[in-house]
């Protein structure tokens, strides 16, 4: 099992920025033939399907982000504080959401399924 615990949202004006953290424990960062650990954030806003925003292969730090968050947007992870983060910047209405982190051992660090989540934290852009 693996348990994930979020932090770091809130309330923030448009254009401002936040960072979201994501601890990790538990069975993580065994390692499997043909798969690599992920770590991944997704967003659900109100009445909306959840949605992938960005994912990290925790060994080699390779990443990958959603179209509507390149640029503005940074995924990244703390070997050390088994910790994932994502930085925020450029904050726009429409990223209100709640934003929930998500592990799991896969192949393809594009995939949409895993099997870890957290509760989520909230977070709120005001225009």
């Amino acid at each position: 099992q693996v348990q994930l615990v979020e932090s770091g949202g809130g309330l923030v004006q448009a254009g401002g920025s936040l960072r979201l953290s994501c601890a990790a424990s538990g069975r993580t960062f065994s390692s499997y033939p043909f798969s690599t650990y992920l770590m991944a954030w997704f967003r659900q806003a109100p009445g909306k399907e959840r949605e992938f925003v960005a994912a990290i292969a925790w060994s080699s730090g390779s990443t990958h982000y959603a179209d509507s968050v390149k640029g503005r947007f940074t995924i990244s992870r703390d070997n050390a504080k088994n910790t994932v983060y994502l930085q925020m910047n450029s904050l726009k209405p429409e990223d209100t959401a709640v934003y929930v982190c998500a592990a799991d051992w896969r192949a393809d660090i594009a995939t949409m399924i895993y099997s870890y989540w957290g509760q989520g934290t909230q977070v709120t852009v005001s225009s």
